[in-house]
């Protein structure tokens, strides 16, 4: 690698990591929010939380490295035009052919390592989550606590005024089914877990039947609510008997649609990035954030509409439309220019 060529990617990231570690913590605070409500159901420890969002870190990944690469690499190449750095970068033997070649292989890579995560690694973990999630349900403790609002056992909101290790004093529960409310007030209840079916044992209370015309009320000394989590660990047998069916499944045609075309946006939008970066400081100073918006919001717009249609076709064809037309901008505002 030459001393230039060397300095170009020294810039690049630079940009690159503190842009990537802004959108990584966001990203990542999402993500942890969503598996904090986990929390509302069972009970898990801060190594298992850590553990939770493992799982998540390959969407993560993909969500975040796509778009931080495109910014960066637009915004580092018009610092260096903004600085007249990209001219003595031309001038030492690396023209805006060389540069792109350059990139194209940096995003080549960077796709690629994003279509394995797509295909290999995101099935793999979410799978790993929904067993870790099935497997926590049937082995902790449901966590209810004592004078919490909006806390649920199966289809039931619970309020306890008091609870011990594995009782709770006070209990009243509410459900709304098919037009019809359902309350129970009991003085005690225990809670069981045996081999996955976890159930409460409701003492000395009584029970609502509320209608529009009319309300029951049943009376009763003892009273099980069951609610079963089955303790079968999913799996799949390898990654191609997952994706078989992307043809029959529309869900997953639509997450092989979206994640796919996402793991291939670098590649396709290097050019895009080249074109929207190295530019004429003097004559144009301005344009280059509404250009690399209007293509980020172009292509996702295009990936959000092509996921219902045929998988396979929809990916090969809005890459290739993508990565021509950014050949075709490059060509006509660098390469004839520069």
């Amino acid at each position: 690698m030459s001393k230039s060529s060397h300095y170009l990617l020294s810039q690049f990231i630079s940009v690159f990591g503190s842009l990537f570690f802004t959108l990584f913590f966001i990203t990542s605070v999402i993500y942890f929010i969503q598996i904090a409500r986990i929390t509302s159901v069972i009970k898990i420890t801060f190594f298992e939380l850590g553990k939770l969002y493992m799982f998540l870190l390959p969407k993560v990944l993909i969500f975040t490295l796509p778009i931080t690469f495109f910014i960066a690499l637009a915004i580092v190449l018009f610092k260096l035009s903004r600085e007249n750095e990209t001219i003595v970068l031309f001038s030492l033997g690396l023209p805006p052919k060389k540069i792109a070649k350059f990139f194209l292989i940096i995003s080549s890579l960077l796709s690629a390592f994003l279509v394995l995560n797509a295909l290999i690694l995101m099935p793999l973990s979410k799978e790993l989550q929904a067993n870790f999630i099935d497997y926590k349900k049937t082995q902790a403790r449901f966590n209810i606590e004592a004078t919490e609002f909006g806390q649920k056992f199966s289809d039931w909101f619970v309020f306890i005024n008091d609870s011990g290790k594995d009782y709770y004093k006070e209990i009243i529960m509410y459900q709304n089914e098919e037009g019809k409310d359902r309350i129970i007030s009991a003085s005690e209840a225990l809670i069981n877990n045996q081999q996955g079916e976890i159930s409460l044992e409701l003492k000395g209370g009584k029970a609502y039947d509320i209608a529009k015309d009319e309300i029951n009320q049943l009376d009763f000394e003892t009273m099980l609510i069951r609610m079963f989590i089955s303790d079968k660990v999913r799996g799949i047998d390898n990654i191609r008997t997952y994706w078989f069916d992307i043809f029959d499944d529309k869900r997953k045609a639509k997450d092989f649609v979206f994640f796919m075309l996402i793991a291939l946006f670098p590649f396709a939008t290097t050019l895009f990035a080249l074109s929207f970066g190295i530019v004429t400081y003097r004559y144009e100073r301005s344009g280059i954030y509404f250009y690399i918006s209007l293509v980020i919001l172009a292509y996702f717009v295009a990936v959000m509409i092509l996921q219902q249609y045929h998988p396979i076709v929809s990916v090969i064809w809005t890459f290739g439309a993508t990565a021509a037309l950014s050949y075709i901008v490059f060509r006509q505002k660098i390469l004839k220019r520069f």
